[in-house]
């Protein structure tokens, strides 16, 4: 394995160097919790009673009889001592004579990973530990494409409990070798292997009597003499999080720096808008002062009045101040259910928040080989890279350039949980060329000539429900007053503009994706849309009803029971579904997802056709 990080025996490193954030990652039962104890516990990090206090609980929840279970030292959740593993992110600071440290101890199980991806967002080297008699596994590489994809370019592998291998030098070097051929394609600036015992002690802050095969320095050492890598020096680039207002005479803009420096008087621009202003004042914690950096948190003052609101970002006048609305970037999935092309979730990038789909899954990428695979969604835990579309235009830049710029997490729009994390990469070429046309005729000057109010009249419901013969009937009573409307009907639509896609779940989020669209249009043309699909999924009911304006779009849930679709089974479908020969078939092996406020909820288990549609005439009209 390559050794580019000298030993820390022949580097100086000065007596005030810079803080030091650092994760341990790896498979679960690796040794990360007991790996940090004994690190704080022999760099003199913990206090007299903590110490106490480990030496206490080691006695009722420790697995190493007598002696002191330093892993109980991080892993303070009643689950994480119940289970003896890690669930939760554990911070801790620490310092040497030599340099100040915070380390991060993540959890190593699959159904954790989110918070390990977390931790490596803002830590600047990783720690991987492997088990020494396990070598590998899925979940170490899978934690070293994340350290990758998070931004860290340099780790230090820690093979951990040699004592139980003997300290057997040709077993380090194998694994050695296997680390080597897996992480080819990574391109890590540096990475040096470590044998040690976290358990004994045997290289974590000493050299190890029991391998003097080994002389390349202690893992305290290493970390020690570490010297990150160069940040990319950006234009001054602050997210507003804050509009600042306490009286009439003061208006201030707070955020955090991501990155750049700024001086008072300095010219601004605010980027989505592109107005330009001058720095009036800069205000911290301590008052009024000439210039703020990175990482700080400030208050700006502008020298005029212009529109500036959270999630919008403040950059130096000579800055390119890049936006756009579609991007290309690496995804980090970790929702229970997966991933689907066209669903819309929320994107939150520093302070802003707007909705966005992904257009295209480019690839997935195995995480023991680093393989490109072709995928049509991404499950829990997926890497993969992917096509972005958003709402609306936001200020960025790579996350290669900016982590807090160019990371975004991905929000459940129904559940608010956080299912995702991404990194953008570069913005799609067709964000900055593609514009809307102004068009004279509008939406409005349509309408007028139609003498109507444009609407979408969605239709929801089982098969079988009555949606097809509800929306056909008041199509003919629309067109008998005159109204000018078009059916948009599922089975129809599938037999041209639909015609390609299936009954995965992933195939009816982009099938009620491209109707939308298609209604959204017609609405624009001034028509009264009448849109009959089964439409399963809230998700994509809430994504396009977001596509019209308030009052263009009128839910209609067509509510039958079950068993009484299926007793009219007008297609024969049910008849199929229960024998098997129709799978992915709704209400019977794929859900259906009532609406919760539908603007007309339609029983016709014991209405009839024609109640129903008097019913939405009125309403209607």
């Amino acid at each position: 394995m390559d050794q580019t990080i000298p030993p820390a025996s022949v580097q100086e490193v000065p007596t005030l160097a810079p803080l030091l954030r650092f994760i341990t990652c790896g498979s679960v039962d690796d040794g990360k919790s007991t790996l940090v104890g004994r690190l704080l516990f022999e760099s003199g990090g913990i206090f007299e009673d903590q110490l106490q206090a480990l030496q206490r609980d080691s006695s009722q929840h420790g697995t190493q009889g007598d002696a002191i279970d330093f892993a109980l030292l991080l892993d303070g959740l009643q689950a994480e001592r119940e289970q003896k593993i890690t669930i939760d992110v554990a911070y801790r600071f620490f310092a040497t004579p030599k340099r100040r440290f915070i380390i991060a101890d993540t959890p190593g199980h699959e159904q954790y990973t989110r918070n390990m991806a977390t931790a490596a967002s803002t830590a600047q080297l990783a720690v991987i530990l492997v088990d020494a008699r396990k070598g590998l596994l899925k979940q170490t590489l899978r934690h070293a494409r994340i350290v990758r994809m998070m931004g860290i370019r340099d780790v230090l592998v820690a093979v951990n409990k040699m004592d139980l291998v003997e300290f057997d030098e040709m077993r380090f070097r194998s694994i050695c070798q296997s680390w080597h051929d897996a992480m080819s394609d990574l391109e890590f600036r540096s990475q040096h292997a470590i044998p040690l015992s976290a358990l004994t002690g045997d290289n974590v802050t000493s050299a190890s009597a029991k391998m003097r095969w080994y002389d390349a320095g202690s893992l305290l050492q290493r970390l020690e003499a570490f010297l990150p890598e160069a940040e990319p020096a950006p234009a001054f680039h602050m997210p507003v999080q804050w509009v600042q207002r306490p009286h009439a005479d003061f208006r201030g803009f707070c955020g955090r720096i991501a990155c750049g420096e700024l001086r008072t008087g300095g010219p601004v621009r605010v980027m989505p808008s592109g107005v330009v202003s001058t720095v009036r004042e800069i205000v911290s914690w301590s008052g009024a002062r000439p210039s703020a950096c990175a990482g700080e948190s400030i208050t700006l003052t502008l020298d005029s009045e212009i529109d500036v609101s959270r999630g919008d970002v403040i950059v130096s006048g000579d800055a390119a101040g890049e936006q756009a609305d579609q991007f290309e970037a690496k995804l980090l999935w970790f929702g229970e259910a997966p991933l689907l092309i066209g669903r819309a979730y929320l994107l939150k990038i520093h302070a802003k928040e707007v909705s966005a789909t992904v257009t295209a899954i480019k690839y997935e990428e195995d995480v023991q080989t680093g393989a490109r695979l072709a995928a049509r969604t991404l499950e829990s835990n997926a890497i993969g890279t992917v096509n972005l579309s958003l709402s609306e235009p936001v200020a960025y830049l790579p996350y290669a350039e900016n982590r807090d710029m160019g990371g975004f997490i991905f929000i459940d729009k129904l559940s608010l949980g956080t299912v995702g994390a991404g990194m953008i990469q570069f913005a799609l070429r067709r964000a900055a060329n593609l514009t809307w046309q102004h068009c004279e005729v509008d939406k409005r000057a349509r309408a007028r000539a139609k003498q109507q109010p444009p609407l979408c009249v969605w239709f929801t419901g089982l098969s079988g429900a009555g949606k097809s013969t509800i929306a056909d009937l008041l199509e003919r009573r629309l067109h008998a007053l005159g109204r000018h409307t078009y059916l948009l009907d599922g089975d129809n639509v599938r037999h041209g503009l639909c015609r390609d896609l299936g009954f995965t779940q992933a195939d009816r989020v982009e099938n009620i994706r491209r109707a939308a669209e298609v209604a959204r249009l017609m609405v624009d043309a001034g028509l009264v849309v009448l849109v009959s699909f089964i439409s399963p999924y809230r998700a994509e009911r809430r994504f396009a009803r977001a596509l019209f304006q308030s009052g263009e779009f009128l839910e209609v849930f067509v509510d039958a029971p079950l068993e009484e679709c299926e007793r009219r089974d007008p297609k024969g479908l049910y008849a199929k579904a229960r024998r098997g020969a129709l799978g992915n078939f709704t209400g019977i092996d794929s859900p259906y997802e009532a609406p919760e406020a539908p603007e007309v909820h339609l029983h016709t288990a014991w209405r009839s056709p024609q109640e129903c549609v008097d019913e939405l005439l009125a309403r209607l009209l």
